[in-house]
C-alpha cells in the first residue's frame, strides 16, 4: 500500500509528485529491503522488539519511510488488533497521522538543524512523560551523524536504558560518523541499493497506474541514472513524463539527461579499440553535436569497458534488465575478443581522463585528447607482446603473428590471454660479443634496460680515498667506505649503513685509522658509532677522527653519479635508441649490471650498487 491510498490531494487540487504519491506506507510495498523486513517480522512475532534502531544507506533508498512504517507498526491499533504488528494491510487508528508526520507521539527531528547538546536535552526531558494517545513515544532522528559530540554523549544513558514507553529510530547516510558507543546500543539495518531490474519493474507498475505509455528502454535509462535510489528514479521519471508531454521514449529521456545513445557509445568503444582515431573522433563529435556532455560520454564509455571486463568472468551479467540488446550481444562479443590487459589499460586511461575533462575549461578538446591516447594505445602491444617481439628480433627471426600490434582497422581483437603469457626474455639487438641490453619489467608497466658492458659504464672522475695497506690478517679488511658499508650490510645494521652512505665523506683510510668529513645532517654520535662498530666487526681498535678537509663524495653521491652516467651511456647506445624509437613515450629508467659479469670484470661491491632500484638510493 502506498500513500496514494491513504493521503488525498488537497482542496486546491495541487499536483503531488510521484515520489510522495507512491511512497510506501507498509512493509509489503517497501521494495528491495527484504532482509530487513524479514528480521523485523520475526522480531515482532516473537515479541523481541528492540529499544532503538539505526537505519543507514544512500539517499533515496527509504530510510525515513522505513522509520515511519516502523513507528506505525509499533503503535498499530485497529478494531481487532491492539499490539505491535507488521501486518498493516488494514489502516489503524494512528496510521495516517504517523505516515503524514503529524502524530503527537511520533516526534521527527532533523539533526542537521538541531545539532547541539541543548536540542538533545530538550528531547530527553520529554522522554520521561508517557505518550498522549499511542502505545509508544517514538523519536525519529534523521541524519543523526550531524549531531555534535556533546549531543551524542547526552543521549547515551537514556539510549541504553530508555523508559519502556519510548523507542528511538535513527537514520543516516554517513554511518562511519556515528560514534561506536551509539551504534552498540542500536539494532543496525543497512538498506541496500535497489537493483536496476527491480526499479524497472517498479516504474513500469507506476506508469500503468498513471496511464503513461513508456518504452522499456526509457525505463532502463531512468533506472540506470537513479543508481539504486527509488526516490531518484521516481523524480527522474516524473521529469521525463513532463518533458515528453506524451509517450515517454528513450530519445526524450536521453535528451533530457544529456546521455549518449548506448548504441553509439558501443560504436565509439569499437572505434577506439580498433585504434581508428578518425572514426572515434568523428563519432564523438556527432554525439556532442546531438547534446551529449563530453564527460558523460567518457563515463558511459568507462561503464561499458567495465561491463565488458565483467562479462569475461560473469557471463550471466548480460541478463541484467537495464541493458539494451546491443549491450548484451556486442558486449559479449567484445568480452571474447579483448584481453583483460587491454581492457584494464583502457579503464585506467578513462579513470584518469574523466576528471581532466570535468575540470577543463575546454571539455570537448580534453575528451578528444583522452580518446586519442586510448586509440593510440590500442594499437600498441602490451608489455609481454613487446617482450616476444624483441625476442624475435634478437634471434634474427620475424615476430610471430600473436605478438604483432593490432591493425588500426579490422576486427577488434587485440590479444588473447594465451598470447600474453608473462615472460621477460633476454634481448640482444646487435651482434657483439659483449652482453647487450635486455628488457625488464618495471613498476607501472615501464621498461627497464639492463646495461650491456659494465666496463663501459664509466664512473665519473672523483677523488677516491688513498688506498690503505692490508689490514691485520685476523679481521676483515677495511680499505674504503664501501668495505665498511659491506660490513654493516653483513651485520644487518641498516640504519648505520644509511647514515654512512649519506653523511660520511672519505679523507684517509689506513689500517687502524679512519679520517673523514661529515655532511651537515650527520648526527653528533656518528664518529663514536663508527669507532664502536669497527672494533666489534674487525676485532681490533680503530681511531676515527674528523678532518677539516672537504673529503670525497659520499657513497650515495658516487652511486648517483654512476647511475646518471650509465643512463646517459645507455640512452646513447644505438641499439637502445632504436628500441626507444620503436616504442613512443618509452624511456630508460634504470641500468642494471648482472652480478656474474661484474665479478668477471673485477668490479667491486660499490660498482654492483648500480643495479639497485632508483627509488632505493639509501636502502630504506
Amino acid at each position: 500500500m502506498s500513500e496514494a491510498g491513504t493521503e488525498q490531494t488537497g482542496k486546491s487540487g495541487a499536483y503531488r509528485v510521484l515520489a510522495r504519491k507512491y511512497r510506501p506506507a507498509d512493509f509489503s510495498s517497501l521494495i528491495g529491503q527484504e532482509p530487513m523486513v524479514r528480521t523485523l517480522t520475526n522480531a515482532f512475532s516473537t515479541g523481541r522488539i528492540a529499544q532503538a534502531w539505526m537505519l543507514t544507506g544512500v539517499r533515496g533508498v527509504g530510510k525515513t519511510t522505513t522509520a515511519r512504517i516502523l513507528a506505525r507498526a509499533l503503535n498499530y491499533k485497529s478494531d481487532g488488533v491492539d499490539q505491535p504488528s507488521v501486518d498493516l494491510t488494514t489502516p489503524g487508528q494512528h496510521c495516517q497521522p504517523i505516515m503524514e508526520g503529524r502524530h503527537v507521539d511520533v516526534i521527527e527531528m532533523d539533526a542537521a538543524s538541531h545539532t547541539g547538546v541543548d536540542n538533545m536535552r530538550e528531547i530527553l526531558e520529554q522522554v520521561r512523560y508517557a505518550p498522549v494517545s499511542a502505545r509508544y513515544k517514538v523519536y525519529i532522528i534523521d541524519e543523526v551523524h550531524m549531531l555534535s559530540g556533546g549531543a551524542f554523549n547526552a543521549m547515551l544513558k537514556t539510549l541504553e536504558e530508555p523508559p519502556p514507553h519510548v523507542k528511538f529510530i535513527f537514520a543516516t547516510t554517513e554511518i562511519r560518523k556515528v560514534p561506536i558507543t551509539v551504534l552498540s546500543r542500536c539494532q543496525r539495518f543497512d538498506l541496500r541499493r535497489v537493483d536496476a531490474e527491480t526499479l524497472v519493474a517498479h516504474l513500469a507498475g507506476i506508469a500503468a497506474k498513471e496511464g503513461v505509455a513508456v518504452e522499456d528502454t526509457a525505463l532502463a535509462m531512468v533506472a540506470r541514472a537513479a543508481e539504486g535510489s527509488v526516490r531518484d528514479s521516481l523524480s527522474i521519471f516524473d521529469q521525463a513524463i513532463a518533458h515528453s508531454a506524451g509517450p515517454v521514449t528513450a530519445e526524450t529521456v536521453r535528451g533530457m539527461l544529456g546521455l549518449a545513445d548506448r548504441a553509439r557509445v558501443i560504436d565509439l568503444f569499437e572505434h577506439v579499440m580498433r585504434g581508428d582515431m578518425a572514426s572515434a573522433l568523428s563519432e564523438f563529435r556527432a554525439q556532442y553535436d546531438a547534446g551529449a556532455d563530453p564527460a558523460t560520454v567518457l563515463t558511459d564509455l568507462a561503464e561499458f569497458t567495465h561491463f565488458v571486463t565483467r562479462l569475461r568472468y560473469v557471463p550471466s551479467a548480460a541478463s541484467d534488465a537495464s541493458l539494451t540488446e546491443d549491450e548484451r550481444t556486442r558486449g559479449s562479443a567484445f568480452a571474447e575478443k579483448l584481453s583483460i590487459k587491454v581492457l584494464s589499460r583502457a579503464w585506467q586511461m578513462l579513470l584518469k581522463g574523466i576528471p581532466e575533462v570535468q575540470s577543463s575549461n575546454r571539455p570537448v578538446a580534453a575528451a578528444e585528447m583522452v580518446l586519442i591516447r586510448m586509440a593510440h594505445a590500442a594499437s600498441l602491444p602490451t608489455l609481454d607482446e613487446a617482450m616476444a617481439m624483441l625476442e624475435g628480433v634478437s634471434s634474427g627471426r620475424e615476430p610471430s603473428a600473436s605478438s604483432q600490434p593490432s591493425p588500426r582497422t579490422g576486427q577488434p581483437a587485440l590479444s588473447s590471454p594465451a598470447s600474453t603469457a608473462a615472460a621477460a626474455p633476454s634481448f640482444n639487438p646487435a651482434p657483439q660479443p659483449d652482453p647487450a641490453p635486455r628488457m625488464m619489467a618495471g613498476s607501472g608497466g615501464s621498461v627497464v634496460m639492463q646495461a650491456a658492458r659494465p666496463q663501459e659504464v664509466a664512473a665519473p672522475a672523483i677523488a677516491a680515498p688513498q688506498p690503505a695497506r692490508e689490514a691485520a690478517p685476523d679481521g676483515p679488511a677495511v680499505r674504503n667506505l664501501a668495505d665498511l658499508a659491506a660490513l654493516a650490510d653483513a651485520n644487518r645494521d641498516m640504519s648505520f649503513k644509511v647514515l654512512l652512505k649519506r653523511c660520511v665523506r672519505p679523507v684517509r683510510i689506513e689500517p687502524g685509522r679512519v679520517e673523514v668529513a661529515l655532511t651537515p645532517e650527520a648526527p653528533k654520535t656518528l664518529l663514536n658509532d663508527m669507532t664502536t662498530r669497527l672494533r666489534a666487526w674487525t676485532g681490533r681498535n680503530w681511531l676515527v677522527s674528523l678532518s677539516r678537509e672537504e673529503g670525497g663524495p659520499t657513497l650515495s653521491e658516487q652511486e648517483k653519479a654512476r647511475r646518471e652516467s650509465a643512463l646517459l651511456d645507455a640512452s646513447n647506445d644505438p641499439a637502445v635508441a632504436a628500441i626507444l624509437a620503436r616504442f613512443p613515450g618509452a624511456k630508460v629508467i634504470d641500468v642494471r649490471i648482472p652480478d656474474a659479469i661484474a665479478m668477471a670484470d673485477g668490479e667491486g661491491d660499490a660498482d654492483a650498487e648500480v643495479a639497485a632500484d632508483p627509488s632505493d638510493d639509501d636502502d630504506n
